[in-house]
């Protein structure tokens, strides 16, 4: 008589409590069978009234948000793959990098930089808003409206926000050669500019090469060269900030960061790199056939926005996530904010993307009064967004309001040797000024030019424009 073979029964505690688990003939081994146990029933799920996934200034920003509408404690979750807190961004490529007077956590989180309340992590419990830090989300089913992280965490939600941000286009998404040596670094969140902190320490007075002329480019050739390291930049465009700058703009820039000692490479772009026996890079080689030597690689050439969570299951245009003036998806309880949001600008009665703390701000702020609102029966205004954009680097201070369409009209002193360095432009489109930009601005004139770009003023002749100047504006 045979005896009967008893199931192996796997036993361990999580949390004090034991659990079986019959032996499953089809996984060879006990491992095997726990890591299968372990991500179908052990993860204890959590429900939340509102969930943020997203841990950047948007996030933030939604947060105070929903604390000035009254979230109870228990009702909000922030699901963030960063370790830290929501900070303001723009920091990472300014004063964290500084020699001195160097900006750090705590010093810049969320709402600091619209001279808002500083949010420690103190506060999100204080509010009973719980954050969820170095947690990525990998998963989520809109139709059950279900988050599930890397570790297998499975998160519940009425009303979903979407402020996943961007994230940068790397050269070794396109196989450029050498692109994963050691110190060719990227900036978007503090853990890449911790590494870019090291390695200036390390290599002092060294030599860098930045890839690409935008916003990360300009502000970081800056930094770089502050901390005394020997700066080439590099971009294939005519000219820096071309999405931006007409060539009159950038010619002041180009001529200032050469005076400051930044080599400036147009036209050509960065088609390999040689590392040492370290595999730290050593040199980039360009398409035109130069070859620059490098301690450090700073690579700046634009971002995309981190939709792919949601692909299928929600309407995108532009890139973006396709909501309304209040940041509703086409999903009913789901709402995008910031980087990922592509949305009607009524000024211009378009559809749009815009990757701008700015509007990072006050889409997440939008959205959450929408929702609340939504709640009580009651309407709010439409997102009337002005395009707004501005960058400091060196001591030099610019902003930009409205759209950059039509014909530029230069005024000022834009000459790069020039003690004043004060200058701007005006762009008319169909008899009207529709946009604006100023350098060196007082905060009273920064405040014309955005008042013009809303008002769109009507201007007849652009020789009278060009002698006005900032007066045009000022008197708006």
């Amino acid at each position: 008589m045979h005896s009967q073979q008893r199931p192996t029964v796997l036993e361990w505690s999580r949390g004090g409590n034991f659990v079986y688990l019959e032996q499953c003939q089809s996984l060879k081994t006990e491992s095997h069978r726990a890591e299968l146990f372990l991500d179908r029933t052990t993860m204890a799920e959590k429900s939340f009234k509102y969930v943020i996934v997203g841990g950047g200034v948007s996030a933030g920003y939604a947060a105070r948000e929903f604390s000035k509408q009254g979230v109870k404690p228990g009702e909000l979750a922030i699901i963030s793959k960063e370790a830290v807190a929501p900070y303001e961004r723009p920091a990472l490529s300014k004063a964290y990098l500084f020699p001195q007077g160097t900006a750090r956590l705590p010093g810049f989180h969320v709402c600091v930089g619209s001279g808002g309340e500083r949010l420690l992590p103190e506060w999100y419990t204080e509010k009973g808003i719980e954050l969820i830090l170095s947690t990525e989300i990998v998963k989520a089913d809109l139709a059950s409206k279900t988050l599930v992280s890397a570790a297998g965490e499975v998160f519940k939600y009425q009303v979903l926000v979407i402020a996943t941000g961007s994230t940068v286009i790397k050269l070794t998404d396109f196989g450029v050669q050498g692109a994963d040596a050691k110190n060719i670094l990227y900036l978007r969140e503090i853990d890449d500019a911790d590494k870019l902190v090291e390695v200036i320490k390390a290599k002092k007075s060294g030599k860098a090469v930045i890839v690409g002329g935008g916003y990360i480019g300009l502000e970081l050739s800056a930094a770089l060269r502050m901390n005394d390291i020997d700066v080439s930049m590099v971009y294939p465009e005519p000219w820096c900030m071309p999405r931006l700058f007409t060539a009159g703009i950038a010619a002041f820039y180009e001529g200032y960061y050469a005076n400051k000692g930044v080599e400036i490479i147009k036209g050509t772009v960065a088609v390999g790199f040689t590392a040492d026996a370290n595999g730290e890079v050593k040199e980039v080689k360009l398409k035109d056939g130069r070859v620059l030597e490098a301690d450090i690689v700073v690579v700046g050439v634009g971002g995309r926005p981190l939709t792919s969570l949601f692909k299928g299951q929600v309407e995108e245009e532009k890139g973006g996530i396709k909501t309304d003036a209040f940041f509703k998806t086409s999903v009913p309880d789901v709402y995008a904010i910031g980087d990922v949001a592509t949305f009607p600008m009524k000024l211009y009665n378009e559809i749009r993307r815009v990757e701008h703390v700015d509007h990072a701000r006050k889409s997440a702020e939008q959205a959450v009064k929408a929702i609340k609102a939504s709640e009580e029966g009651k309407t709010i205004d439409e997102y009337d967004y002005l395009p707004f954009f501005y960058s400091r680097s060196f001591d030099l201070s610019w902003q930009f309001y409205g759209d950059n369409v039509g014909d530029a009209v230069l005024f000022g002193d834009n000459d790069a040797a020039s003690p004043t360095h004060k200058f701007g432009s005006y762009w008319i489109k169909d008899g009207k000024v529709v946009g604006a930009f100023l350098e060196g601005g007082t905060p009273e004139e920064n405040k014309a030019i955005a008042k013009v770009a809303r008002v769109q003023p009507p201007v007849d002749n652009l020789d009278l424009l060009t002698k006005e100047g900032i007066g045009f504006a000022s008197k708006i």
